[in-house]
């Protein structure tokens, strides 16, 4: 018997396969003498068939039950299965009834729920006769049925895409863990002004990967490239210091908050970038800008317990949502890449799940220890949601289950960034380096430690052929081969 698989063999015929071939003959695996024990049979006498069963005759009724018997055991099995398979159809059946009615059901109270604090509002500004308010109301119009159509159209066009790609999983283009592993600094890049030092946030440009978008401490936001290791434009408008930064995919427009209230819309004109509309709405710091899936919407996130949407072409505010039963300040705003959800961070140390349309709280996930949420990043397959906190723990919350399906104690000092690379198999977190972890298996691809200081933010390049890194060192690092 193999001591590897388990199986029986004649000890001649298997010692004979075993010295020609040093294989197993049924599992086809490494096999050598030493892994065959002998195995005695209790009974080496084997009991004669009676006599009456020694005639052709007989042996071909005995083979005729016995084969009968196999025929009819076979016919039961075949019964139970489609027996099995019937009452599992009923069963996924009524559990996707069930999924429906409750959706709708959720649906129809978001709406009453909405209906019933519209009403409200407007007996409220009725009866204070506030000219201010109707004209707040004016000023933001909602989510309109055309903004729903095109929400609606985006996410279905972009997920049908991403269930395409990632069940074909062809990722060829991607840097693999064995690469990354081999990364190292190309270039340090010292920006911002030294009067007032550090960098807070990155962006790489999601097409043009050599266009790299940094915001300060100093107020300033500046478009760099990494080829020519050149400033390109330097935008001057906040007047303290930068919280988010964020390309348009498809157009030259730069999106940025700030502590100092407002966000911005900056537009290239010719060699610098002009502010086209600035976002006024929040009564306290900005603490993060996310452009939607469609590219003509964007969504911020204040300190003062509010999130916001807006047009990007106007800057026109179309949506202000504040949630009494929320007592904490938000500390940072992510789209999911459908468009559909958005996910803010809280101070109280709750990541809250939004219906963008319905602007109602579909989802809470409690976790993460006192000190507030620090970065958020959705997986770019949609299935997951990265958050940290500033005691340096990462957690990984599966949507589809609504749970944390992973912790990883990066180490004691805050997370201030996460990114997932397009592929979804790599996870960076930046904060006392920039540690990269592979999204699989959860093991380490590959940790830098050049810089002097805590890190704010970091991004993938396209298709993960580099890592870009900021710190309050004041320097941009790229790090690939």
């Amino acid at each position: 018997m193999s001591t590897k698989s388990g199986h029986i063999f004649e000890r001649r015929l298997i010692e004979k396969s075993v010295e020609s071939t040093g294989k197993c003959p049924v599992t086809d695996a490494e096999l050598s003498l030493d892994d065959l024990i002998p195995v005695q049979a209790v009974n080496k006498a084997v009991r004669p068939r009676p006599p009456q069963a020694t005639s052709l005759a007989n042996l071909l009724k005995t083979f005729q039950g016995e084969w009968d018997s196999l025929m009819l055991e076979t016919y039961t099995l075949r019964q139970h299965l489609d027996t099995a398979r019937q009452e599992l159809s009923h069963a996924l059946y009524q559990h996707d009834a069930a999924c429906r009615v409750i959706a709708r059901l959720i649906q129809e109270r978001d709406q009453a729920r909405q209906a019933l604090a519209d009403t409200r509002a407007n007996m409220s500004a009725a009866a204070s006769g506030n000219n201010a308010s109707a004209m707040e109301v004016d000023s933001a119009p909602g989510i309109d049925e055309q903004c729903q159509q095109a929400m609606h159209a985006t996410a279905k066009k972009l997920s049908k895409q991403r269930k395409k790609k990632f069940k074909a999983g062809d990722f060829s283009g991607f840097a693999s863990s064995e690469q990354i592993g081999t990364f190292g600094v190309s270039q340090s890049s010292p920006l911002h002004l030294t009067t007032d030092p550090g960098i807070v946030c990155v962006d790489v440009h999601p097409t043009k990967s050599e266009l790299v978008l940094t915001g300060g401490q100093d107020g300033n936001v500046i478009v760099f490239n990494k080829d020519s290791k050149k400033q390109l434009s330097t935008n001057k408008g906040h007047e303290q210091k930068i919280t988010s930064v964020q390309f348009h995919p498809s157009e030259d427009i730069v999106l940025s908050s700030s502590a100092d209230g407002t966000a911005k819309v900056w537009n290239k004109s010719s060699d610098k970038y002009d502010v086209a509309s600035s976002v006024s709405c929040h009564s306290s710091s900005v603490v993060g800008v996310s452009l939607h899936a469609t590219g003509d919407f964007f969504a911020t996130a204040s300190a003062d317990k509010t999130w916001a949407f807006h047009d990007i072409a106007t800057g026109k505010l179309r949506t202000h949502v504040s949630d009494s039963k929320i007592s904490s300040a938000y500390t940072g705003v992510q789209f999911h890449p459908d468009g559909l959800i958005l996910a803010t961070g809280g101070a109280d140390s709750t990541v809250r799940i939004w219906d963008v349309i319905n602007q109602s709280n579909v989802a809470s996930f409690d976790g993460h220890q006192e000190g507030g949420v620090s970065a958020m990043a959705f997986s770019e397959n949609g299935y997951y949601l990265a958050s940290a906190d500033n005691h340096g723990v990462v957690k990984l919350w599966d949507l589809r289950k609504l749970q944390a399906i992973q912790t990883l104690n990066v180490g004691s000092q805050p997370v201030h960034d996460l990114h997932f690379d397009g592929s979804g198999q790599h996870l960076a977190v930046a904060g006392e380096g920039v540690t990269v972890y592979h999204t699989k298996s959860w093991d380490v691809v590959k940790k830098f430690e050049d810089h002097s200081k805590a890190v704010t933010g970091v991004r993938f390049g396209q298709n993960a052929q580099f890592v870009a890194s900021v710190s309050l060192d004041r320097n941009l690092n790229i790090y690939q081969q």
